[in-house]
């Protein structure tokens, strides 16, 4: 960036001085201008410091020659010493740099305050009026970076909240599938243990069953080989059981037609 050359216009009534200070404001300028940023400042420091040239030009030029050697805090402070000057140009010209320090060190909105301030202390610096539409640009495009990150980021908190809400909606369906599953094998093995019982119970039934069959023909099997023995046919020992049988009744309803014989009165029944 090239900075205009401040000339020192200084008042001194000592010849000797005044050709000293003139000699030493040549060779800074010439210094400044061949680019030679380290001889300029040894020389505006003399005039400053030595001389004690209280000039607000000074003070701008070696801030230049600071801010060109990229010595910004030498710079900063240099030009914080012209914003007080109560020439409006170099002000001006201060504050724009300033703010145009602050904007490549990323402090916009503390930049975009100094290049407003310089315009307003000499509206004619177009320089000024430059950087802060530049500076304004930069910051609208932060404010919507801003933006479009905090949707982003919205978006992706909505987006890990709805795929957590699926995982839990998929896994309480996983368990309630789950919990079926074991209530229904639950029911099954209830309905094959209740089957199976009955099957055993009706197992053992028959085998019940089977064994009593199998004791009523051994009985029989063995009333068959005793009557054989004696030389009776089953139908002659039918018959005989048969006769048996009445006979047995006939006694039966002759006892109950006998009279009962009842004991004296007032004697013991004994």
């Amino acid at each position: 960036m090239k900075f205009l050359l401040i000339i020192l216009a200084l008042v001194i009534t000592d010849p000797k001085e005044i050709a000293k200070v003139n000699t030493l404001k040549k060779q800074a300028e010439e210094a400044y201008l061949n680019g030679d940023y380290e001889d300029a400042i040894d020389k505006y420091t003399m005039l400053h410091d030595s001389l004690d040239i209280e000039d607000a030009a000074v003070q701008l030029n070696l801030a230049h020659s600071y801010y060109h050697l990229g010595d910004t805090s030498g710079a900063k402070n240099n030009y914080n010493k012209v914003f007080t000057s109560s020439n409006n140009k170099l002000k001006s010209i201060a504050l724009q740099q300033l703010g145009v320090m602050n904007k490549d060190a990323g402090r916009l909105e503390e930049a975009l305050q100094q290049l407003k301030s310089a315009i307003k202390a000499d509206p004619t610096n177009q320089k000024a009026r430059y950087n802060y539409e530049v500076v304004k640009k930069l910051l609208q495009e932060q404010e919507q970076q801003q933006q479009n990150q905090q949707n982003q980021d919205q978006e992706n908190k909505d987006g890990e909240e709805q795929q957590e809400q699926q995982n839990k909606d998929e896994q309480e369906k996983k368990d309630g599938d789950q919990e079926n599953q074991e209530n229904q094998n639950g029911e099954q093995d209830q309905e094959k243990s209740d089957e199976q019982k009955e099957q055993e119970e009706q197992q053992k039934q028959d085998q019940q069953e089977g064994e009593e069959q199998e004791q009523e023909k051994s009985q029989d099997q063995i009333t068959k080989e005793k009557l054989e023995e004696m030389g009776i046919s089953e139908e002659k020992a039918r018959q005989l059981l048969e006769a048996m049988r009445q006979s047995e009744i006939k006694y039966l309803q002759h006892q109950r037609r006998k009279p009962t014989k009842r004991p004296p009165s007032g004697k013991p029944d004994w």
